[in-house]
């Protein structure tokens, strides 16, 4: 997606001399000069996001010769302005961790793991099977499982299974 993004702005400005650009997604991240002398553009703009402590983002400066050569020290001034100055306005959104359970319940608990997950902020059920026994798969944020599944197994009475060995919750 973000490769796609950076073809898309050549695309957009074909007499631009550099399309620079900074990526922190999924722990990982990279940083690309294009063409820049190494180390003045996509690092610098890199850090501004690391700084920020963002996750998720697509950092990109189109530059246009201007005529005048601005050095090293200048390019990295320019794209770590650009960045932040962009960043001023940008909307922020708080990145929620989800987990993914799955349990197995009587079919007369159904009702109950149901409004659990209605009643809890940011769970989503993903999935129930009906076979011997109720089989619900539902994610919810990582910061509320343990007094989610506590609840559950109160609730339940001891009848509450904890699918998935990777997945099963503590608490």
């Amino acid at each position: 997606m973000a490769l796609r993004r950076v073809a898309e702005l050549r695309e957009q400005h074909p007499g631009a001399v550099h399309v620079c650009w900074a990526l922190m997604a999924g722990g990982q991240s990279a940083a690309v000069d294009d063409g820049e002398p190494s180390g003045t553009a996509g690092r610098p703009m890199l850090e501004v996001l690391r700084h920020q402590d963002l996750e998720g983002v697509l950092a990109s400066v189109v530059r246009y010769w201007g005529g005048v050569k601005l050095g090293a020290g200048g390019l990295v001034r320019a794209y770590t302005d650009s960045v932040a100055q962009a960043l001023l306005g940008a909307e922020k959104v708080p990145l929620l961790r989800l987990q993914q359970l799955a349990c197995s319940v009587p079919y007369a608990l159904e009702g109950l793991v149901r409004r659990e997950i209605e009643q809890q902020a940011g769970a989503l059920l993903l999935d129930v099977q009906h076979g011997a026994l109720v089989e619900l798969t539902f994610s919810l944020p990582e910061s509320s499982v343990g007094s989610f599944v506590a609840r559950l197994n109160e609730g339940g009475q001891g009848r509450v299974g904890w699918l998935r060995g990777s997945d099963r919750p503590s608490g």
